[in-house]
């Protein structure tokens, strides 16, 4: 077994630590792949590329996006081939995403004002996120003023879905997602289908993704089991992530990094997909 962490976040969206410290602390605990895979972002995949040619570890620069498909929301991990991620076009595009983000986060700041009694600097909040500005930063930001709240509470009471604070965030349809990253020369994978709510994994797999996110840190075993069969069914590849955001102790939604692996034929046939053309 090969430990892969194909899936992790650093502070360029949502996660705990600087890009450079996500990858000492892969290298560190024995990671021979690893994929910077932030929200919806590229920015942090310079530092960590130069922090992983440092150490020798082998990185792949990577992203997730956010999309939509029939009312699920659907996150998309790109991993780009060679140098394509530094197209002016696709990170203008990312860029407005951004920009989205942040009118979103003033939105909700205002309503949590109105539906909720809850006030917080929406500057508090920006600061909060480097490039992609997300609900986990509104409900720090809440905590950070003084409210006693969970972050678990404030999902569930003010900024989850069907919450009067609540904004949908502006998403791609997942077609468009994937046609957007191929675009730009990256192998297209299905995020943690584990977590796929309304539809089933076969109601999205018809679309032109290369794989599925099979070993992932959420899955039961009878899960994982259950991906390898279908991914070997269908000729698909699989990727093996932690989604770790850095928050081990205290955030059971995400995994731990460094803690997958997959089978050696697996990550061969990974990368026999990311060198190639096709």
């Amino acid at each position: 077994m090969i430990i892969c962490d194909l899936h992790t976040h650093s502070t360029a969206s949502d996660g705990k630590f600087s890009p450079k410290e996500v990858v000492k602390k892969a290298y560190d605990r024995g990671v021979k792949y690893l994929s910077l895979t932030d929200h919806d972002t590229l920015s942090g995949i310079a530092e960590a590329k130069e922090e992983a040619e440092k150490l020798g570890l082998n990185f792949i620069p990577g992203i997730e996006l956010s999309t939509t498909y029939k009312g699920e929301t659907i996150h998309i991990l790109g991993y780009f081939r060679g140098d394509d991620y530094k197209n002016p076009e696709l990170n203008n595009y990312l860029e407005d995403i951004k920009k989205k983000r942040i009118e979103r986060a003033h939105e909700i700041v205002r309503r949590l004002k109105k539906f909720n009694d809850i006030e917080i600097d929406v500057n508090e909040v920006l600061k909060n996120g480097k490039d992609t500005i997300a609900r986990p930063h509104i409900a720090k930001a809440i905590i950070d003023a003084g409210y006693n709240y969970s972050k678990e509470y404030i999902f569930d009471n003010f900024i989850g879905d069907h919450c009067p604070a609540y904004i949908p965030a502006n998403k791609l349809d997942s077609e468009d997602g994937i046609k957007l990253l191929r675009k730009y020369n990256a192998v297209v994978v299905l995020a943690h289908p584990v977590l796929l709510k309304k539809l089933d994994i076969m109601d999205v797999l018809h679309l032109d993704f290369d794989g599925i996110e099979g070993i992932y840190s959420l899955n039961t075993p009878e899960a994982t089991e259950n991906f390898l069969k279908i991914v070997d069914k269908k000729g698909l590849i699989t990727s093996c992530g932690s989604d770790s955001h850095g928050h081990e102790d205290d955030d059971a939604k995400h995994g731990i990094l460094g803690s997958q692996s997959m089978e050696e034929h697996r990550v061969e046939k990974f990368l026999n997909k990311l060198n190639s053309n096709a």
